[in-house]
């Protein structure tokens, strides 16, 4: 999984984490696998933002955060264990839960992930994610003013790569709105390059060609941002 350094976790912060009231389409998707009581491991938890979401939405679920990035831990102010999705630091069938959010592109080898995500999901568990996949981008607004950075899409899995190759069955699919930012002034203002998977790939030229288009849009027009990101849930062979 991708580590990142204290000036990358800080942007990171800056440029990726949404308001609550943004990722309230989120609460009622992922409602159904959050009963009272469940165990939760947050695999790649970054800054922190959805060990927060679900301690506000979700209070009688325990969440587990799991981050490979020092930095990221400590830029969380949060409470989190080292680790990554191939070495997870938890005992066999300690979770009911495995919630990803944006990490699975990240993950270089998912049969290996799957195997520690398996070891740690309790019988009946499920590894709930929620990402962009290569072949289902159209939701995402970045691509209007970085049309370049659709080429970051061939380091991305499809759905049946990370399905298959985690070993599980895709049980759930479906695209979930969010209100990314309160319009696109307010998105071009927390705009880092550096924070970005697929900003990152652009060059110089590339990034502030598209950051004018993304500035001389806001001028023109108002109103929420709103992206789209897939809710995948995967469950085990044989699972009901």
């Amino acid at each position: 999984m991708t580590r990142y350094d204290v000036e990358e976790a800080t942007a990171y912060r800056v440029a990726r984490e949404i308001s609550l009231e943004g990722l309230s389409s989120w609460r009622a998707a992922v409602a159904p696998y959050f009963a009272p009581g469940r165990v939760v491991l947050d695999l790649g938890a970054g800054t922190g933002l959805f060990v927060r979401a679900f301690g506000a939405w979700f209070p009688e679920v325990s969440v587990v955060a799991v981050e490979p990035s020092a930095d990221m831990r400590r830029a969380s102010g949060l409470g989190m264990l080292a680790g990554d999705a191939g070495a997870i630091p938890l005992p066999d069938a300690s979770v009911d839960v495995v919630w990803m959010s944006t990490v699975v592109h990240h993950v270089r080898d998912l049969p290996a992930a799957g195997v520690e995500v398996r070891r740690v999901l309790r019988p009946g568990g499920v590894v709930v994610l929620r990402s962009l996949f290569r072949e289902r981008h159209h939701g995402i607004g970045v691509f209007r003013f970085f049309p370049e950075a659709v080429r970051a899409l061939s380091g991305f899995p499809t759905v049946g790569e990370v399905a298959d190759g985690m070993g599980f069955v895709v049980d759930r699919l479906e695209a979930v709105a969010q209100v990314t930012a309160l319009s696109l002034a307010d998105k071009a203002s927390t705009l880092r390059q550096e924070a970005d998977t697929l900003l990152r790939s652009l060059s110089a030229a590339e990034f502030e060609a598209g950051r004018e288009r993304l500035l001389a849009a806001a001028e023109v027009e108002s109103g929420p941002v709103v992206d789209h990101l897939d809710l995948l849930v995967l469950r085990t062979v044989g699972a009901v």
